[in-house]
């Protein structure tokens, strides 16, 4: 265990020291990755530790963004209207658009909007019982729901271009390599907090209760317990893990549309804690990290067939590493646990032989 600590702390050194080793673009699409790590943290939570296979994460992490894009767009527009709504013909600022002058209020509530929408939607859902792949299609049915109204919407939301062309955040600016960095930074250390909360609630006693409904939720609830409450709260917890991955995305990337809270990026954020090893917080986050680079590589060296190198790269793992990365980690550590306890047994049969 004290290996796997110092582990996590030189991982976490090195994502903080990045800024001295890598390129302006390379340290922004690191940021990036980071950003859809947390995501990463949040879907481990709920999938690997309480059986909640949720397709629809997408939402909560363009609900998060959109409301630190809507104030990022505010402060651009210094006192007018917001340029998509002049072109769409919008004569005043929505009445619902006005709170997010305040940068406070837009970052509460990229938490609390998703948290909310999040248990509304589970609580009536796991209330009924509702589980399974019945409750991964309906995570995708409020997919298609709010990507179809944020696209209607256009003098509302940006359409299908979404919200954009942000200068400044808090009065500085977002070109400069300088907030960059800060930005970057913050999302390290964001990362690193809700990883480390994470893992003390899945070693909690609340932690052992999720992992019992994963494998029987039938006797978690004959032994006495709720079992909608337990997930009800942790699918909300990573609800408010999107949301927040949401604000830090569009503060590093500078832009945010309905395409990228659609049903392709909420499976591909399965897909990296898949990766990475559904049952270990810190194999999504590397899941999250390798899965991007990989797509980043591909498409920036083979742009033709980049599409087919990942395509293998996941059919590989499913089938190869069905534990995924942490998976191949933890057999690799058994195997050399097992041998070293062989050479022991070994080396005491041996000297007590020669006794």
């Amino acid at each position: 265990m004290k290996n796997k600590t110092w582990l996590y702390w030189l991982f976490f050194l090195a994502l903080f020291t990045a800024p001295f080793y890598l390129t302006e673009f390379r340290l922004s699409l690191l940021g990036k990755f980071l950003c859809f790590a947390i995501i990463a943290v949040g879907i481990s939570l709920i999938w690997g530790y309480t059986g909640i296979l949720s397709l629809g994460h997408g939402v909560y992490f363009g609900l998060g963004a959109y409301c630190m894009a809507m104030y990022l767009k505010l402060e651009d527009s210094r006192g007018h209207l917001p340029d998509f709504m002049e072109w769409s013909g919008v004569e005043k600022l929505p009445w619902f658009w006005k709170p997010f002058e305040n940068p406070l209020f837009a970052i509460f509530s990229a938490i609390i909007i998703p948290v909310l929408l999040a248990a509304f939607l589970s609580y009536f859902t796991f209330k009924n019982r509702i589980k399974g792949v019945y409750f991964s299609l309906l995570s995708q049915a409020v997919v298609v729901v709010f990507v179809t109204l944020f696209i209607g919407k256009q003098e509302w939301t940006g359409g299908t271009n979404g919200l954009t062309n942000f200068s400044t955040v808090f009065g500085f600016s977002l070109s400069s390599p300088l907030t960059q960095i800060v930005i970057y930074l913050l999302t390290v250390l964001l990362l690193c907090f809700i990883f480390i909360f994470s893992r003390w609630l899945t070693r909690s006693r609340f932690g052992r209760v999720l992992i019992a409904i994963r494998d029987s939720e039938n006797r978690v609830r004959f032994l006495g317990f709720n079992t909608t409450t337990y997930k009800v709260f942790v699918y909300s917890l990573s609800a408010a893990f999107a949301g927040l991955a949401g604000v830090m995305f569009v503060l590093q990337v500078g832009l945010i549309s309905p395409a990228m809270m659609g049903i392709i990026p909420s499976i591909e954020m399965v897909l990296w804690v898949a990766v990475g090893g559904r049952n270990s917080l810190i194999g999504a986050i590397i899941g999250a990290i390798a899965t991007n680079s990989a797509k980043s590589f591909f498409s920036e060296n083979y742009p033709d067939i980049w599409l087919l190198f990942l395509g293998g790269l996941f059919i590989s793992i499913v089938m190869f590493l069905p534990n995924g990365l942490a998976g191949l980690y933890e057999s690799f550590v058994q195997r050399k646990g097992r041998r070293e306890r062989r050479k022991n047994e070994a080396g005491s049969h041996v000297s007590r032989s020669v006794s």
